[in-house]
């Protein structure tokens, strides 16, 4: 059974700092392709970072310079480190994980509020 599991949302004030981790198991972590999204109230989901096996990211053009993503092979874990937090990040980030050899599978967490507000 695939499990994906974010964490370390919460609630910050603006310019400050989070860190989000997310923890996948029953599955080849090495074979897929790890991404953050988030969905602010009213908005669709937008891909914020990806981060391919090879060590490949990018990244949505309103977060490059603040948001770093890594990924922990080892772990079957990936990140997402945000600094320069600004209001409008505030969203419900969501960790997914994409397969990227045949059969093709794709998979999504739970999701975890990051709120940047003074």
């Amino acid at each position: 059974q695939v499990q994906i599991v974010e964490s370390g949302g919460g609630l910050v004030q603006p310019g400050g700092s989070l860190r989000l981790s997310c923890q996948a198991s029953g599955i080849l972590f090495s074979e897929n392709r790890m991404g953050w999204y988030r969905q602010a109230p009213e908005k669709e989901r937008e891909l914020v970072a990806q981060i391919f096996s090879s060590g490949f990211t990018n990244y949505r053009e309103s977060v490059k310079g603040r948001f770093t993503i890594s990924r922990d092979d080892a772990k079957n874990t990936v990140y997402l480190q945000m600094n320069s937090l600004k209001p409008e990040d505030t969203a419900v980030y969501y960790c997914n994980a994409w397969r990227t050899v045949y059969p093709p599978g794709n998979y999504w967490g739970q999701g975890t509020q990051v709120t940047v507000s003074s």
